[in-house]
């Protein structure tokens, strides 16, 4: 079996989509199926050549609409190519030149044979959170005209859609009218387990954040971003540090690593550090990590925290229980449910107060309860997001 995947691109510091792309694709490579990708990357794109599978690069794209004349020649040329297709992410060009690419090759070459199935997988861009959040009136209406002249046909004239779990498959099904898709398919979703430790990741790891060598730290590991309570993180941990005066209780440090501190907002988030004496010398933004670095990170810490308004399904998370580390998480994380099961961590709402007890909840353990819930975390990992079992159900259902 041949399967394309099309994205709109596969820079890894937009986001979860081109990590999770990587992962299907490693898992569905194991399984003897190939795979391409077709995105509106430049060409030169210097972050291409780190990928181990054929990217076809349409690019450059243009801001707004992410469009590049090149993607539906490009389509037109080579669907016949594939069994599959697999549309990673809405509401940019790449979903509506997929489309338009299958219509123009059933018009112009009807003798063509037959056309590969067509399946969207929305990464979480149907949850209702971003037509509901504050500050997101504008971006609401704007997704709401698109879905009306143009998404609503990429979703529902789809073969089906693809959900990384059971909530988001539900959630989906709220923001937009009409939403009737050919079939809804909860595939799952999973990782490689985390590489074994090597003292090289601890040294990768220190060499980006010194501030915490031969110090316990909590992590927090994702882009700095609103939707990623950030801010609720900050203010949270500055209650808990303060509430440490008066109780006695050691607070480990924080450690907000990821990418867009150059950014309003995450220049924001340092100031609101900066201004905090309790908390100044305790919170550090070592800025993006990857590779050895990253894992070190993860391997280091006592315990990982996300306060996220919506993720979707949180590679970050899985990463981080993959090492046997307990996850702080929202309740707007959309695997908690699976994770709270297992007792891999602590869920609660995605504000400050939320955030404040998760935190608390996970001081107020003593050394072998907190050893006991990291065994905890990795069978949550085994139990639920190997990326074995989710690629064999990926596969069933694209060639079903």
């Amino acid at each position: 079996m041949n399967v394309l995947h099309v994205v709109a691109g596969m820079d890894p510091t937009t986001g979860g989509v081109c990590q999770a792309i990587r992962t299907i694709i490693n898992g569905l490579t194991e399984l003897g199926i190939q795979n391409e990708v077709a995105s509106i990357d430049a060409p030169d794109a210097p972050y291409l050549s780190d990928y181990p599978f054929p990217i076809h690069a349409l690019g450059p794209a243009g801001r707004s609409w992410q469009y590049s004349a090149k993607l539906v020649p490009w389509l037109v040329d080579n669907l016949a190519r594939f069994d599959t297709v697999i549309v990673h992410g809405l509401w940019l060009y790449h979903s509506y030149a997929a489309r338009k690419a299958i219509q123009q090759v059933k018009k112009e070459q009807p003798s063509a044979g037959k056309m590969p199935k067509v399946f969207i997988m929305p990464h979480g861009m149907l949850d209702p959170w971003f037509q509901e959040a504050k500050g997101r009136e504008l971006k609401a209406l704007r997704n709401w005209l698109y879905w009306k002249v143009i998404e609503d046909k990429v979703v529902n004239e789809a073969d089906g859609m693809l959900f990384t779990c059971e909530e988001e498959l539900i959630q989906a099904r709220k923001p937009f009218k009409p939403y009737q898709p050919s079939q809804e398919i909860n595939v799952g979703y999973g990782i490689d387990s985390s590489p074994a430790f090597i003292p090289a990741m601890k040294a990768a790891f220190l060499e980006k954040c010194p501030e915490v060598a031969n110090q316990p730290y909590l992590l927090f590991l994702s882009r700095i971003h609103m939707k990623k309570g950030v801010d609720l993180l900050i203010k949270a941990y500055a209650d808990v540090v303060s509430a440490s005066q008066h109780t006695g209780v050691s607070v480990p440090k924080l450690v907000v690593a990821g990418p867009g501190l150059e950014t309003d907002y995450g220049q924001s988030m340092q100031q609101l550090v900066a201004g905090n004496p309790l908390i100044k010398n305790k919170v550090v933004f070592p800025g993006m990590l990857t590779g050895n670095a990253k894992w070190g990170a993860f391997y280091g810490c006592e315990a990982f925290v996300l306060p996220s308004h919506q993720e979707n399904f949180g590679i970050a998370v899985v990463e981080a229980l993959a090492c046997g580390k307990p996850v702080l998480i929202s309740n707007q994380v959309n695997i908690w449910r699976e994770i709270a099961s297992a007792a891999g961590g602590f869920v609660a709402p995605n504000t400050v107060e939320g955030t404040r007890q998760v935190l608390q909840d996970w001081l107020s353990l003593t050394p072998p309860e907190q050893r006991k819930m990291e065994k905890q975390a990795r069978y949550a990992f085994e139990e639920y997001f190997y990326i074995n079992p989710a690629a064999a159900r990926m596969a069933q259902a694209i060639s079903a």
